[in-house]
């Protein structure tokens, strides 16, 4: 049974679900960038793919400072989001509107880990573990940017529709 008898067991105990919903992002995001059907959402997923190893090696990294390990705590959430991720890549239809569906799924994760980082990151100011709290505020950045990005596509620009509206026809 968990213990929670200080905000640093608390730290620990959520970097290690977020730690574990990252391993759980890296094995998903090659799924959903083949399953993409735009070559921009294809590349967007990929791209934040190379970013995802990076926010595991970060979270690595801070396990190390603290002399503990990252393992020991499955994310339940991300196990959720990424299930109902997978039934989007197994559904049947129209390109379009699966690349729609995946964006959804996509930020539905990208907003669960913004508020994790955001979390863990308050904790680490508080702890006084300064260099842990720019590690979690620069992958909250990129989270954050992923989710722009991802709603960028969505909604398209000031000359290109984006895939809500071509799903829309």
């Amino acid at each position: 049974m968990m213990q929670l008898n200080s905000l640093h067991d608390l730290y620990v105990d959520q970097l290690r679900d977020l730690y574990d919903a990252e391993k759980q992002i890296v094995q998903a995001l090659p799924k959903m960038a083949s399953a993409a059907s735009s070559q921009k959402l294809k590349e967007a997923f990929e791209m934040h793919l190379d970013q995802t190893r990076n926010h595991v090696r970060r979270l690595d990294q801070i396990f190390s400072h603290l002399g503990t390990s990252p393992t020991g705590h499955q994310c339940e959430a991300m196990h959720g989001l990424i299930k109902e991720g997978n039934e989007v890549l197994q559904a049947g239809g129209d390109a379009t509107v699966k690349d729609a569906a995946l964006i959804a799924a996509a930020q539905r994760v990208e907003h669960y880990e913004m508020a994790g980082y955001g979390t863990v990151r308050t904790y680490a100011k508080e702890l006084g573990y300064n260099e842990a709290a720019s590690l979690l505020q620069e992958t909250l950045n990129e989270e954050g940017e992923a989710d722009k990005k991802l709603t960028s596509l969505a909604e398209g620009g000031f000359f290109s529709s984006g895939i809500n509206k071509e799903a829309k026809a």
